[in-house]
């Protein structure tokens, strides 16, 4: 039996307005090469300025993900030759980078997880080689350097994974933490995160490593999943039948569900780190770590805790919120306004969820508040609505956020309960079916949901349900002729 070891590198895009060492903008949308300058193109004699904002988001992502701030870190040279290249070079922290020693905890499925963080460094991004979208693409490549200098936040973790499916929940929960700390938007399609892995296999119980391939710029959790999983059944088919795993960089084809070999593995060595001359050693006082610190927000997998101990919900309800601090937010301010956790927890996760989906719109512009979604629910509960009337005042209040008391006057849609109007429709649903009655009174207690049905017809849906089905079935009951 063979077991996966798996280590992730996953590269951020810090939410800085310019570039690493110029100031250039990082602009995702621009007309290619329009966001370029000497110094990141690397003409001669342009020299690099250190971006003091890059820094500050770097060290807030070591923080969260328990790092230690090394007082002194240098800047590196990693030297190779690629097209989206422009140096020949890349500037990146090689032996001396910015923190190490973290950790990342989560539970997944009522069990904690938990992965070492061996490192987290600075370096700029490289350009972008375009395959596609000519008409001569077939024969042509074409670079745009926009995104060349781009600041970057690799974070590198030790090959504590053993499955595909522990890695994709690596990834998806470093992503949350990232995206939580202000330092990342956690863009996958845009690619402003993008995930490497390390994958081997061994013998359970055999201490040594495998030989490992690298799948490269995986930018999704299922590509993720994906590409490991077929990975490690490859390795292992391999090794089974007396084959030997050759290091090698990959890259996923998500049309064919398979790894594709870019060229063999390289080494530090290859490489030819050497500090940068250019620039300076990176000293971070106390202070600013201090400064950063205090800065910092409550962690997803902590609010999760809290969330689930504090309200009842399920581990997975509770995750769902802790995903993003404004909806959990919403939600504690929806309970706190007067609504029930468990009602609460099924509009957010039910409705509104559902209609964030289906429009596409972000949940920080939807208009309405979270004491109008109480009262909402306070309306259900009091009877003043059936939950699909107050299906229908929530699709008004999504869109413009009026108040719920305002829409159900507005429609009609209160129910009624008065007993002398009620009892009105129940006399009509008699009257009409008198067999149904019959078979009431017979015994077939079944009669009772279609007279139910009928009253309610005769209504238009306005009756009290429980008001409508107490006096229907003491009409029923009671002696002689209804």
């Amino acid at each position: 039996m063979y077991e996966a070891v798996i280590g992730l590198e996953i590269h951020a895009q810090l939410l800085t307005v310019s570039k690493l060492f110029c100031g250039c903008a990082t602009l995702a949308a621009a007309e290619p090469n329009s966001r370029t300058c000497p110094v990141c193109l690397g003409l001669p004699g342009a020299l690099p300025v250190l971006n003091a904002a890059a820094v500050d988001q770097g060290i807030t992502a070591a923080l969260a993900l328990g790092c230690a701030i090394n007082p002194v870190s240098v800047f590196a040279r990693k030297n190779y030759f690629y097209p989206d290249l422009p140096k020949g070079y890349q500037i990146t922290q090689y032996d001396q980078p910015l923190a190490v020693d973290g950790r990342l905890a989560w539970t997944r499925r009522g069990h904690a997880c938990a992965v070492r963080i061996v490192r987290v460094h600075l370096e700029e991004d490289a350009g972008k080689s375009m395959h596609e979208g000519g008409v001569d693409s077939a024969f042509v490549t074409r670079v745009d350097y926009n995104r060349s200098g781009v600041p970057l936040v690799e974070v590198v973790t030790a090959p504590d994974l053993r499955s595909a499916d522990d890695a994709a929940e690596c990834f998806r929960q470093l992503r949350a933490m990232l995206v939580e700390a202000g330092v990342s938007d956690g863009n996958l399609e845009e690619g402003s995160l993008r995930c490497d892995a390390n994958v081997s296999v061994r013998r359970f119980g055999d201490p040594a490593l495998g030989e490992k391939t690298e799948i490269k710029n995986l930018n999704s959790f299922r590509f993720v999943q994906r590409a490991i999983a077929y990975e490690v059944t490859r390795q292992t088919a391999l090794i089974e039948q007396g084959g030997h795993v050759d290091t090698a960089t990959l890259q996923w084809d998500d049309r064919l569900d398979v790894t594709v070999s870019m060229r063999t593995k390289e080494d530090a060595r290859e490489y030819r780190y050497f500090p940068e001359p250019d620039l300076p050693p990176l000293v971070v006082a106390p202070e600013r770590i201090a400064a950063r610190r205090a800065r910092l927000p409550e962690w997803p997998e902590a609010r999760r805790a809290r969330l689930q101990s504090s309200f009842g919900l399920t581990e997975d309800d509770a995750g769902l919120l802790a995903a993003s601090s404004s909806l959990a937010a919403f939600f504690e301010h929806v309970v706190g306004e007067g609504a029930g956790s468990a009602a609460a927890m099924q509009w957010i996760k039910g409705e509104l969820l559902r209609r964030l989906h289906e429009t596409g719109q972000a949940f920080e512009r939807v208009p309405m508040s979270a004491a109008a979604l109480a009262r909402l629910i306070r309306l259900v509960t009091d009877e003043v609505l059936s939950v699909s009337s107050a299906k229908v005042v929530f699709a008004h209040m999504f869109n413009t956020g009026e108040d719920p008391d305002g829409i159900v006057d507005r429609l009609a849609l209160a129910l009624v309960s008065d007993p002398a109007v009620v009892a009105t429709w129940i006399d009509a649903a008699i009257a009409q079916n008198r067999k149904a009655v019959a078979q009431y009174r017979e015994g077939r207690r079944g009669a009772l949901g279609f007279l139910v049905g009928h009253a309610m017809k005769e209504s238009g849906g306005r009756a009290n349900p429980r008001v409508l089905d107490t006096l229907l079935r003491q009409r029923l009951d009671a002696a002689g002729d209804v």
